[in-house]
């Protein structure tokens, strides 16, 4: 059963609030399909762990620097080759790789 996101034709009965949260759902998941774009993983650099645009620095190090509390500017001005959107990504990646069932053991 379609969930109708992916279908534009929803016809005169849909509200038009459910177009726009179906629009917006699509604006979201573009933007995030860009930014993780940004993330590689290569087998020979930084022992295969998700870097930055094939640069040696880590989404753990910028996710690990803003859980220290360092802000986005003073990551910047410590790694002049970062942008905004690579912190984002990183964000975004964290919380795609974390999006999963947590199954527990009784």
């Amino acid at each position: 059963m379609s969930t109708g996101r992916a279908n534009c034709d929803i016809g005169p009965s849909v509200p038009r609030s459910y177009l726009s949260a179906d629009v917006e759902y699509v604006k979201v998941f573009h933007m995030e399909s860009d930014l993780l774009q940004r993330i590689s993983i290569e087998p020979g650099k930084c022992g295969g762990r998700p870097c930055i645009r094939g640069m040696r620095i880590r989404v753990k190090d910028v996710l690990d620097m803003l859980a220290d509390g360092t802000t986005q500017e003073e990551i910047l001005s410590d790694f002049p080759d970062l942008e905004p959107e690579d912190i984002r990504a990183s964000i975004a990646y964290a919380a795609r790789y974390l999006d999963h069932a947590v199954l527990t053991v009784a």
